[in-house]
């Protein structure tokens, strides 16, 4: 990524530090932490997924399941931490922005009580795009997979 910081492993992060590097809130806040971060190559991040969340009113209210769209939305917000930290955009204004996603795969039901373990590389860095391949995984079993595609970019004008 252009406008590296450095190259050995940073970390951890709580969540106001990443809340610091996303704009998402609650209830769309996928990343509670963040254990390690090479920047320009890797994180590390953890989702603690409660029963609490809105989510598991709906889907299922007998089984309740983490929907695959949210589990991918969460390896793309670890990825946005990774560029946000890689690119020194904290306070810049800038936007992360999810473009695409291939290969995504689940394996595993994420439930209630999980701690879905997120581990996001860069694959490819062409300045403002980026491509990252993820993996959630629940104590160390592959519970999802994805490679997806973000843009670094000033956010909609009004």
């Amino acid at each position: 990524m252009t406008g590296e910081v450095e190259t050995t492993a940073l970390g951890p992060m709580d969540v106001r530090r990443v809340m610091a590097a996303l704009p998402h809130r609650y209830p769309m806040l996928l990343v509670d932490r963040v254990v390690s971060l090479v920047p320009s190559q890797s994180i590390h991040a953890i989702k603690a997924v409660s029963v609490n969340e809105p989510f598991f009113q709906g889907h299922f209210p007998t089984r309740p399941i983490m929907p695959g769209v949210l589990i991918v939305e969460a390896m793309a917000q670890a990825a946005g931490v990774l560029a946000v930290v890689s690119m020194n955009l904290a306070d810049s204004g800038k936007l992360v922005y999810f473009m695409s996603i291939d290969g995504a795969k689940f394996r595993t039901p994420v439930e209630p009580g999980c701690l879905l373990d997120l581990h996001v590389e860069v694959t490819q860095n062409r300045g403002a795009i980026c491509k990252f391949s993820g993996k959630a995984l629940i104590d160390g079993k592959l519970a999802a997979e994805a490679n997806f595609v973000a843009m670094i970019s000033d956010p909609p004008k009004d």
